[in-house]
């Protein structure tokens, strides 16, 4: 498969107990927004929390996840679908993208169908903006469903 894809996953803090089960079961299967390796080999290089509104840890964790090797940092499904979304993710990724040069992929696992029915109840992915940051990680309802 050639040389493998170092990457690093940032979660929302109020999920920093999370096991990361959904996010590695995705990357294992190659669903969401992980798709994208499909075929390839794929080294997790980091796996923190935001820290907490608003984000301090994404001033330095793209970093240290750079000096592991990371040429991509994904910020975890967790900060679409918690309640509010993360109101600050679009800046995240252009703070990322700027001062560290990093590729930004917005999503790990399938969005659980459950918060996919309540967040499109409730309107939240309405605008333009967010119908872009949920794509990778909208997938199919039945792939949704495995992930509730």
């Amino acid at each position: 498969m050639g040389k493998s894809v170092k990457l690093g996953i940032i979660i929302c803090d109020r999920y920093r107990t999370c096991s990361g089960g959904k996010c590695l079961r995705a990357l294992r299967n190659r669903e969401g927004a992980f798709e994208r390796y499909r075929g390839k080999n794929v080294d997790l290089v980091g796996f923190a929390t935001c820290n907490g509104c608003p984000g301090g840890n994404i001033e330095y964790v793209p970093q240290e996840m750079k000096n592991n090797g990371a040429e991509i940092v994904h910020l975890a499904t967790g900060m679409l679908v918690g309640y509010p979304p993360c109101p600050r993710i679009s800046y995240f990724c252009r703070f990322m993208r700027e001062k560290y040069g990093i590729e930004v992929v917005v999503g790990t696992h399938p969005i659980p169908q459950k918060y996919y029915s309540t967040h499109m109840h409730l309107g939240s992915w309405d605008s333009g903006v967010w119908k872009d940051l949920i794509a990778p990680t909208l997938t199919d309802e039945k792939t949704r469903l495995t992930y509730d």
